[in-house]
This record gives structure tokens, C-alpha cells and sequence, in this order.
């Protein structure tokens, strides 16, 4: 019996650094990935934001979910820093995160920087061109 393709949500499932990013997308494990992605302990996730709605979608509830295993969240919120909303701001506070939102190259760096050093660390990255 044929089946049809599965098509399912992006994800990798593990902690990985990012090898490089450009061009609408970002590269790890050896794989590639278009578009933005959040990096969770576990695992990292296609996400739908954009430089013009960098804090867009309901996967960033993921991070919440998350928060007993982290500390730090890093933005990167494409070309330009750009602040987040005060709710979500507040959200992820309640929560007992420290939130740094700067550019997308600043928080792969910073990102690969905590992972090698094993901190509690998320990332949120806008893809950029």
C-alpha cells in the first residue's frame, strides 16, 4: 500500500552550534535548515519569524516549557537589535529567564560560546540574507 508524503514540523533532536548562517537560513549537525530556528535543550526547532516579525509564532511557548532547564535566552532578531514586546518580555521573566536580544550574528556567536561552556542557554534566530 503506497502512502503519501509526511510532512512534519522541522526539528533536530539534540544540542548542536551553529556552523553558519546567511542566506535565509543556518547550518548544523552537518544539515542545513531554511529559515529561523529556536535552539532547546531539546533539540532544535523550525520557527516561522521573520526580520519584519521577529518575535512572531506560538512555537516560542516552547521556550517556556523549556525554562527549567535554562537560564539565558538569546535574540537574535536579524540585521538590527531590536527590543522585545514588554509581555513577552514579562512572560519569559515569570518565568526566571534572563532575555538579551541583539543581532543574529552577535547570538549565533555568543550562542556557540555558552553551548561549548554547557550554560542553560536558548537561542531564537531570525534568519537573515
Amino acid at each position: 500500500m503506497a502512502t503519501g508524503i509526511e510532512i512534519r514540523q522541522a526539528h533536530f533532536p539534540g544540542r548542536a552550534p551553529i556552523e553558519a548562517y546567511g542566506n535565509g537560513g543556518f547550518r548544523f549537525a552537518g544539515m542545513s535548515h531554511r529559515g529561523s530556528i529556536l535552539c532547546l535543550p531539546s533539540g532544535i526547532y523550525g520557527w516561522d519569524a521573520t526580520e519584519a516579525q521577529p518575535f512572531a509564532g506560538d512555537r516560542l511557548q516552547k521556550i517556556v516549557e523549556e525554562a527549567d532547564q535554562l537560564k539565558f535566552v538569546l535574540f537574535g532578531t536579524g540585521r538590527d537589535i531590536r527590543r522585545l514586546p514588554p509581555a513577552l518580555a514579562d512572560r519569559f521573566r515569570r518565568a526566571g529567564l534572563s532575555v538579551d536580544p541583539m543581532s543574529t550574528g552577535a547570538a549565533v556567536r555568543t550562542f556557540n560560546v555558552m553551548l561549548s561552556e554547557s550554560r542553560p542557554v536558548a537561542a531564537a534566530l531570525v534568519a537573515v540574507d
